[in-house]
C-alpha cells in the first residue's frame, strides 16, 4: 500500500507500518496498544542512484588505461638453458637457435603473447629475396615441418606472456654470406581468451605427423596443414 509522490527535488515513498497486536498466553487480554507508524523515504531527484535496469556503455577504466598504453615486445637469443641472453650470435650447422619472445604488459590486464610470423632474409628488409618463412600462418612453426628439423615451440610456456621456441641453425643454398636476419611479428591476446586459429603457436609432431598447439583444442592448428589459416581479424 505505499504512496509515491515527486516534488521538484525529491522522489518520496510513503508506506504506512501497522501493528495490530493480539492475545499472547491469555487469550481474554492483551498487554499492548495498536499503532500505525508513518514512514517516508527520500531520494534527491539529482543525483547518482543505482540500478541493474542501467547497462553502461562505457569501458572500465583498466581497459581504458590498458589500451593507451604502450607495449613493449623483445625478441632474444637465449643460451641454451634459456637462463639468461646469449652474448654470441655465432651459430654452427648442426646447432639451436634458442629464440624467447616477450612483452612488458606493465598495467594490462593478464596477456597471453604469440609470434605471428618470423621470416629469414640476408638483409634488413623483410620482404628481400631469398627470403624463408620459419613461423608463417599465425602462428605455425612451418620450419619443423621440415623432415631434418626439430624446431618447435617450448610446451608448456613458463608465463603466459612469454614464449620460447628452438630453430635448427641453417644458412640460404647457394649464398655464401653468413649473416642473417630474422624478423618477427609478435602480436597479444588477452589471457583469459581461449587460443584461436587467430592466435595460436603450433608446431609440428614427427612422432604422430600432427600439429599441436602450445595451448588450446588440436583442431585450432588444422589450419597450418592446409594453409587456410585467417591472417587478419
Amino acid at each position: 500500500g505505499s504512496f509515491f509522490q515527486m516534488t521538484p527535488d525529491s522522489l518520496i515513498y510513503k508506506t504506512n507500518l501497522s501493528y495490530k497486536p493480539t492475545p499472547s498466553g491469555n487469550l481474554v487480554i492483551v498487554r499492548t496498544n495498536p499503532a500505525v507508524v508513518p514512514i517516508e523515504c527520500h531520494y534527491p531527484r539529482k543525483s547518482n542512484v543505482s540500478s541493474n535496469a542501467v547497462r553502461p556503455t562505457w569501458s572500465p577504466f583498466r581497459s581504458t588505461l590498458s589500451a593507451e598504453e604502450r607495449l613493449t615486445f623483445s625478441l632474444r637469443l637465449m643460451t641454451d638453458d634459456w637462463s639468461t641472453e646469449r652474448l654470441s650470435n655465432g651459430f654452427q650447422l648442426g646447432e639451436s637457435l634458442h629464440l624467447q619472445a616477450d612483452v612488458a604488459s606493465g598495467g594490462h590486464v593478464p596477456l597471453r603473447l604469440f609470434v605471428d610470423d618470423c621470416v629469414a632474409t640476408l638483409s634488413p628488409d623483410r620482404s628481400s629475396s631469398p627470403r624463408y618463412a620459419l613461423i608463417d600462418l599465425s602462428g605455425c612453426l612451418m620450419d619443423g615441418r621440415s623432415d631434418d628439423t626439430t624446431s618447435a615451440f617450448i610446451s608448456p610456456r613458463l608465463r603466459q606472456d612469454m614464449l620460447q621456441f628452438t630453430v635448427d641453425a641453417f644458412k640460404f643454398a647457394g649464398d655464401d654470406r653468413n649473416l642473417i636476419y630474422i624478423t618477427c611479428h609478435l602480436k597479444v591476446s588477452p589471457a583469459d581468451q581461449a587460443p584461436d586459429p587467430l592466435n595460436k603457436a603450433c608446431s609440428f609432431n614427427k612422432a604422430s605427423s600432427l600439429w599441436a598447439p602450445v595451448e588450446g583444442t588440436g583442431d585450432i592448428c588444422s589450419c597450418c596443414e592446409t594453409g587456410n589459416c585467417p591472417l587478419h581479424g
